[in-house]
């Protein structure tokens, strides 16, 4: 390969540690930003659009074999403009350009390449290319643009016309769009056909977590009992956690497995994945006080805060899935290298219990440690003691991790973005309220201190991104809806914990910025990117939940939480009508509506309210979000409030439950059993 290692480009002064691993490359690349669209102009140049993330393998095999190499940065430097994106810093840009790519092919995935006209407008995308393919497209692109502009043209507002209808909310034709009960039950009936009864999670590969969805499993079982939904929802949690895709040594989640059995992870690991399997691991152990989900909570949370946990309380971005140039190289092992390191008397049971083979389980020879066998099933089949096996196995864990931390780390993507950091901290509340370890908690409240300080500003407006060390205002990004959304909802559900009144007002603050910056009043939902953002050729608006939930959606469950808590009517309509507008959707669009059936499932059936008075409010409430309540809010204080909820209750000594519905409250009552007697919905009552 012929390659220029001495050289460096103007990403080397970037923010973005994915745009600095790109610093040293011979290609001319640009920020996005005026600069480069000016240049562009002037010059009458084509675009390229190179968007991908620290942790992504071929991003970094693309880069290897193309941008690294002078032949190929020769034709990128003469004939385009080329930008390169860091698609977690700007997933605005993202989500334009890969919805040209799939509205070309009909998928997408990164790296994300796309080829623009100078003012922008995408004519072609795709994905990884090989070197000689890649060149290929740049000689022929080249040619046209040079020769057959006007192809290139009609194409380009062929494709910007369909970006701008898919960025287009359906208003439905009838007005009796209901919120009916009959379709958050029958969603679970329509879901069962994709469901894999056998190795948990939905059928084909490769197979992603989807924790939103698995959340609306959680609420319908809890609402239910249905022993269908019971079945499907742990089979998903322990298959997920005996799998590969789980770091069985460090703990975390890979971002998702290549195969159906959860057995071959793609090896990176990302904050918001981790943030939202803690959360629903941490349901999952509300239901059932599963050992193994405890041990998942507690191992993930070791992995956080020993691998993206930085001193200034912000949580890192990601791991890279390759180190020393391979992809899962520092999580494999050998069976000799197992068996050197590991007591010759457990040899036999450890590799069979991790499936640690001579020949190796995957490629190479090497292994990826996953399970059959819960602890105690393994535990019988061997006839063994199942809490000394449990404990033998983890000790025999922590001693290949140490061995394992000796190897060459995975590179670590340390930018803190608000909207992952949100979906951390959330998790950390849920394993605090399942598991009562203060420490999650104590880690909470640093990380929210951190995002007050470092990423809302005075006027309720919200930074995108942070960088540790140097980093000036003029490298940050303007937050998008996720930001907003997701910090709200952390922020109220660590007012449902303390009973802290301030993370409610900033939660407000920052919703009522949303509403005048990102509302789209006539289409009812909410642009992605801020009226006073920068200015795309389209304003997308995200729907969909994905691997994280929609923005929207986010968003709704905001507007309707806190029109619950501050009896806030603007809200609920707004959230209302939302959901209203996608009530077609919910009946037949699957899994990728998990958290609008959550909110469904909130609009038809009782909210029950929860206030506590007195110096005891926090500990009473404690005890009850043991409990999974998906149905109920919990508000409290210790001293005079005024949440309307909480005015005129009694401020006798002691501490007193009032259970409420709508704004009705039963009389008081001071202990916990009492109220949640009358909690409701009752449990199977639908």
């Amino acid at each position: 390969m012929n390659t220029s290692p001495k050289h460096s480009n103007r990403l080397v002064n970037s923010s973005s540690p994915y745009l600095q691993q790109h610093a040293n490359n011979p290609v001319d690349w640009y920020e996005w930003g005026e600069e480069a669209l000016e240049k562009a102009r002037v010059e009458n140049k084509p675009m390229i659009i190179s968007i991908g993330y620290a942790a992504c393998h071929w991003c970094h095999v693309m880069e290897d074999e193309s941008f690294m190499d002078v032949e190929v940065a020769k034709l990128m430097n003469e004939h385009f403009i080329s930008i390169k994106v860091d698609r977690e810093e700007r997933p605005d840009i993202d989500q334009i350009y890969m919805l040209a790519a799939q509205l070309l092919s009909g998928r997408g995935g990164w790296p994300l390449n796309a080829f623009a006209l100078p003012d922008g407008r995408p004519f072609f995308a795709g994905t990884y290319f090989p070197k000689q393919n890649w060149k290929s497209l740049l000689h022929r692109i080249n040619d046209l643009f040079k020769n057959e502009k006007q192809k290139l043209l009609y194409q380009a507002q062929h494709l910007t016309r369909g970006i701008h209808d898919q960025n287009q909310i359906k208003i439905p034709a009838s007005e009796e769009n209901h919120l009916d009960k009959k379709i958050y039950l029958r969603a679970f009936e329509n879901w069962k056909s994709q469901f894999d009864l056998i190795n948990g999670g939905f059928r084909g590969a490769p197979k992603f977590p989807m924790p939103i969805s698995w959340e609306y499993v959680a609420q319908y079982l809890a609402l239910t009992e249905d022993h269908e939904a019971r079945s499907i929802f742990h089979r998903t949690l322990t298959s997920m956690g005996m799998g590969g895709i789980y770091d069985h040594l460090g703990g975390g989640f890979a971002r998702y497995s290549v195969d159906e059995y959860w057995f071959a992870p793609h090896f990176e690991k990302m904050l918001y994945d981790n943030g939202q399997l803690v959360s629903l691991y941490s349901k999952g152990y509300q239901l059932n006080k599963s050992r193994t989900y405890k041990r998942i909570i507690e191992k993930t949370l070791e992995f956080i805060e020993r691998e993206m946990l930085d001193g200034s309380g912000g949580f890192y971005s990601s791991l890279n899935a390759d180190s020393e140039g391979e992809e899962g190289k520092f999580y494999v092992w050998t069976y000799d290298e197992v068996v050197e390191n590991i007591e010759p008397e457990f040899v036999k049971k450890y590799t069979s219990y991790y499936n640690i083979e001579k020949t190796g389980n995957w490629e190479n020879g090497v292994n990826i440690p996953y399970r059959k066998y819960s602890p105690e099933d393994y535990a019988e089949e061997n006839n063994i003691d199942s809490d000394e096996w449990f404990a033998k196995s983890e000790q025999l864990n922590k001693k290949l991790l140490a061995i394992r931390n000796q190897r060459e780390r995975p590179s670590t993507d340390d930018k803190i973005l608000t909207s992952w950091n949100a979906l951390m901290l959330v998790g950390y509340l849920d394993a605090y309220k399942a598991l009562g370890n203060n420490r999650y908690l104590k880690i909470a409240r640093k990380n929210a201190d951190f995002l007050i300080r470092e990423m809302i500003n005075d006027n309720g407006s919200v930074w995108r991104n942070y960088k540790p060390g140097q980093f000036s205002n003029n490298t940050r990004i303007t937050g998008f809806l996720d930001d907003y959304s997701f910090l709200a909802l952390a922020m109220i559900q660590l007012y449902g914990v303390t009973f802290e009144k301030p993370y409610l007002n900033i939660a407000q603050k920052i919703t009522e910025y949303a509403i005048e910056h990102f509302y789209d009043a006539e289409q009812k939902f909410f642009f992605y990117n801020s009226s006073k953002s920068e200015t795309l050729f389209s304003r997308s608006k995200e729907i969909e939940d994905n691997v994280i939930p929609s923005s929207n959606s986010a968003m709704a469950h905001v507007l309707y939480d806190l029109s619950i808590i501050f009896d806030q009517k603007s809200f609920y309509s707004i959230a209302k009508n939302m959901l209203e507008y996608l009530t077609p959707d919910l009946k037949v669009g699957g899994p990728h509506y998990g958290n609008w059936l959550c909110l469904l499932g909130k609009f038809t059936h009782p909210n029950t309210q929860i206030a506590i008075v007195g110096q005891e409010a926090v500990v009473y409430a404690r005890q009850m979000q043991k409990l999974y309540l998906p149905f109920t809010t919990f508000m409290g204080s210790t001293n005079e409030e005024n949440l309307p909820l909480l005015q005129n209750k009694q401020k006798t000594s002691g501490t007193h439950i009032y259970v409420c519905e709508g704004k009705t409250c039963y009389p008081p009552v001071e202990d916990m059993e009492s109220a949640l007697d009358r909690l409701h919905p009752k449990k199977g009552n639908t």
